[in-house]
């Protein structure tokens, strides 16, 4: 199957509290989401929109040709929300296919990003995301690591916080090491929609069970809707959340 049509949206509120100015942080002398909108051009995305809160943000992208810039409120709580308004910014029909590429992944594979919004045409699903092996048991344990489980088709069944699925012989005796199996997926925070489906999630009410392991994701699984799981082609590099995972990148790209 050839790859399909789509858009990127990508999310980029100027206020964090881990790394305040986040958008804007240098990484090899040019600012973060440069680097991500650069992203979503090779991929080949048909359009591609920086959602922001800030003139700063769309002021340093002005020079960058193929990027059109949203200015969405400052109040919205959450990416999902302020993606909904960049939606009617730009006018999205309900069927256009929508990938959230999060403002703080400036190494995020261009395969990848194609591959979720093949997961979600292929699977025919609302939403689509990605998924790779986890890779050690530390990991498995972390709560920072998200976890998925997903049924024989591919679709979610739970994204969890805690180490799932859990077994329970093997880690009676040792919880040092993964057991033999390849049974354990670490969900990676990129997504896909129709646009529709994307207003439709925005207007939802937070469901409890998001509520309880603060994952948004949650939300369309507890209201009945399926979410396509994609195994990523290639490696995502770590996000940027803080000044100590930007210092990391600048100088991981020094020594290429």
């Amino acid at each position: 199957m050839s790859a399909p049509d789509f858009v990127v949206a990508i999310p980029a509120r100027y206020h964090s509290s881990r790394l305040p100015g986040k958008p804007l942080a240098l990484i090899a002398g040019e600012p973060m989401v440069v680097h991500v909108a650069r992203r979503a051009l090779a991929a080949g995305a048909r359009q591609a929109w920086v959602a922001t809160d800030d003139q700063r943000i769309a002021d340093a992208l002005a020079g960058l040709e193929g990027i059109q810039v949203a200015m969405t409120a400052a109040g919205h709580a959450s990416g999902t929300d302020r993606l909904a308004e960049c939606a009617a910014i730009a006018g999205w029909s309900d069927d256009t296919v929508v990938v959230n590429l999060q403002g703080d992944e400036p190494f995020a594979p261009a395969a990848g990003i194609v591959a979720v919004a093949t997961a979600l045409v292929q699977q025919q699903t609302p939403m689509a995301t990605l998924a790779t092996p986890v890779a050690d048991a530390p990991a498995l344990f972390d709560p920072n690591v998200v976890k998925v489980v997903r049924d024989a088709g591919g679709r979610a069944l739970y994204f969890s916080r805690a180490p799932i699925p859990w077994p329970r012989d093997a880690f009676a005796v040792d919880r040092s090491r993964l057991p033999a199996g390849n049974h354990w997926l670490r969900h990676i925070g990129i997504y896909a929609y129709r646009a529709g489906f994307l207003r439709q999630f925005a207007a939802m009410p937070a469901g409890g069970l998001e509520q309880l392991e603060s994952l948004e994701q949650l939300r369309v699984l507890e209201a009945g809707h399926a979410i396509a799981v994609g195994l990523a082609p290639q490696a995502f590099p770590p996000g940027i959340d803080t000044a100590e995972d930007l210092a990391r990148a600048n100088a991981w790209l020094a020594a290429q």
